[in-house]
């Protein structure tokens, strides 16, 4: 999980991928950004050598592979020690971020699925002068906990774009299957949904007891056989319910949010009509560089408002492009 010593390379040519990155960064704060952004103490300017990254992914999910992937490459091009770590426990999660904040790292970076759990080590981490990227989840808490910036998709509005997508297939009864209770990001994204499709009914599953999942969703699509769409959150999520939907002889149409290999087979295959991919390496990559250029030159991105990296959408169009890059571990 560290940066590993590279052979030496002129000075200009080391930084290119920073470069690079803080153009791509400068580009998403779009007009119209609140630029004063929210008042805190600026931490003295200095180098970044170490990053915790604590997210509450669940261990070997593909999506948080991409963000652990994405956050240690940017620690190899910048040369900065980066950590991850996670856990799917909110409390657990809270611990972990302590004790990086005990630890003195230079930088935090922090999905928070839970943000009320999460809000008093965040903020003590603020305290402690440790600058914070939020990633994923708490767009809407991000600024008010302390955080100079946050990376993800706004959740909402890619469930409302899913949703619309779905109605204009032609389907007229949702089921948007959420796979991890108190999680203020799944329960956006299924209201976004309902917004931008219309008649809209959620079902609560187990994402750690996927077996036990597939058979929620067989039994929500023969207890009502006028469901004939089927949005799931997560990619392990979606394979289930392709599965739930042969079981029960369902017609249903089964799209989600994410992508992994079994996702872009399944796309190309027709059983699933597409993914929203909001491009979760970005989410790693981009909160070291902030970080980076925060300890550096005290720079922030976004003027209070988040980086957006999604939504974008993969289907039969696009997926033989996108594939490889999902078997790289970089989509």
């Amino acid at each position: 999980m560290s940066a590993n010593s590279r052979p030496h390379h002129p000075r200009w040519l080391r930084l290119s991928p920073w470069l690079a990155a803080a153009a791509v960064l400068a580009a998403c704060s779009g007009p119209g950004a609140d630029v004063t952004g929210p008042t805190r103490a600026p931490v003295a300017v200095g180098t970044l050598t170490s990053v915790a990254v604590v997210t509450h992914g669940s261990p070997g999910d593909a999506f948080w592979n991409g963000v652990k992937n994405g956050a240690e490459a940017a620690g190899k091009d910048l040369g900065v020690r980066v950590e991850y770590n996670s856990s799917g426990d909110p409390t657990q999660q809270a611990k972990l971020i302590d004790n990086a904040v005990a630890q003195g790292v230079d930088g935090l970076v922090v999905s928070m699925a839970d943000p009320d759990a999460l809000k008093p080590s965040v903020e003590k981490a603020v305290a402690a002068g440790i600058p914070v990227v939020t990633i994923n989840s708490g767009e809407a808490e991000s600024v008010r906990f302390g955080a100079i910036g946050h990376v993800g998709q706004s959740e909402r509005m890619a469930g409302e774009s899913a949703g619309k997508r779905l109605a204009d297939a032609g389907k007229h009864k949702l089921l948007c299957v959420i796979h991890e209770a108190g999680n203020v990001g799944a329960n956006e994204r299924c209201a976004g949904a309902a917004q931008g499709f219309g008649t809209t009914t959620t079902l609560q599953v187990d994402i750690n007891n996927p077996t036990d999942a597939q058979a929620r969703i067989k039994g929500a699509l023969e207890a009502d056989r006028s469901i004939d769409a089927v949005l799931t959150l997560n990619s392990q999520i979606a394979a289930r319910a392709v599965d739930a939907a042969t079981e029960s002889a369902s017609k249903a149409t089964v799209a989600t949010f994410d992508l992994n290999s079994d996702v872009a087979s399944a796309i190309r295959a027709g059983t699933l009509l597409f993914a929203v991919d909001q491009q979760q390496y970005e989410q790693g990559y981009l909160p070291v560089v902030m970080l980076k250029l925060y300890r550096s030159n005290l720079n922030t991105v976004g003027g209070g408002h988040p980086v957006q990296t999604g939504p974008a959408f993969v289907d039969k169009s696009n997926v033989d492009a996108v594939a490889a890059l999902v078997g790289q571990g970089t989509r």
